[in-house]
């Protein structure tokens, strides 16, 4: 229990300035950035006609997200996007994952993780509207269907990014203390083993899942 709310920082001195990085949560990101490469390496160091395992299962994803896209975005810019949308929901994927194995934290268990990924998929939405419409256009829809809607407009934009990031925060931040809280109840003897595979698998695929579409539902309204 006394696990709960203790964070392990770095505190770099930089230019007269301290800034302080969760330890914890910059490991596991390059861990499972690691994992993401050697991944990579599996499914197309050879490649066949015949696919193996890791080739078919890294040949279903990507054709699964690259339809995903294309619906979403059309043709042109869902061929454009679906590599990124694609590296997102894997990096999310075994983000959440991780948090299976003993002794492994979550990075979106971190809420600069989460609130990280919304602004920057925040920015790629709205630089690619701006591409799409011009930045004329761009600034008039804040403005309908009655001029002085603008600053709401303005809030629920800024709300998305707030949403789908405490949304992937919450869920994972909650599974977690659920865990802590029954083994410690439980003394790890049954029931955790089981909170662990469903709030690792199931629910950390749900949330990725979730988090990458909203992304790209994001990106779509604002190219529309």
């Amino acid at each position: 229990m006394e696990g709960i709310g203790k964070v392990s920082q770095w505190v770099i001195h930089l230019g007269g300035m301290q800034f302080k990085v969760n330890s914890t949560t910059l490991l596991m990101s390059w861990l499972i950035i690691g994992l993401i490469l050697i991944f990579i390496v599996l499914a197309t160091r050879r490649r066949k006609m015949v696919p193996g395992p890791w080739q078919n299962i890294s040949e279903l994803l990507v054709s699964w997200i690259k339809d995903l896209c294309v619906d979403a975005l059309g043709e042109h810019w869902g061929r454009r996007y679906y590599p990124l949308i694609c590296a997102l929901f894997i990096f999310l994927l075994f983000c959440n994952w991780i948090g299976i194995i003993p002794f492994m934290d979550e990075p979106t268990k971190d809420l600069n993780t989460t609130l990280g990924l919304g602004i920057m998929g925040f920015f790629i939405a709205h630089g690619t509207a701006i591409k799409v419409k011009g930045l004329k256009n761009y600034i008039t829809e804040y403005f309908k269907p009655i001029f002085f809607m603008m600053p709401l407009n303005l809030v629920g934009e800024l709300a998305k990014v707030i949403s789908i990031s405490f949304r992937l925060f919450g869920n994972i931040m909650g599974g977690s203390i659920i865990i802590i809280v029954v083994s410690y109840l439980a003394y790890g003897l049954i029931l955790p083993p089981f909170l662990y595979a469903f709030f690792g698998l199931f629910v950390g695929t749900i949330q990725a899942f979730v988090f990458t579409i909203l992304t790209l539902v994001y990106i779509s309204v604002q190219i529309r």
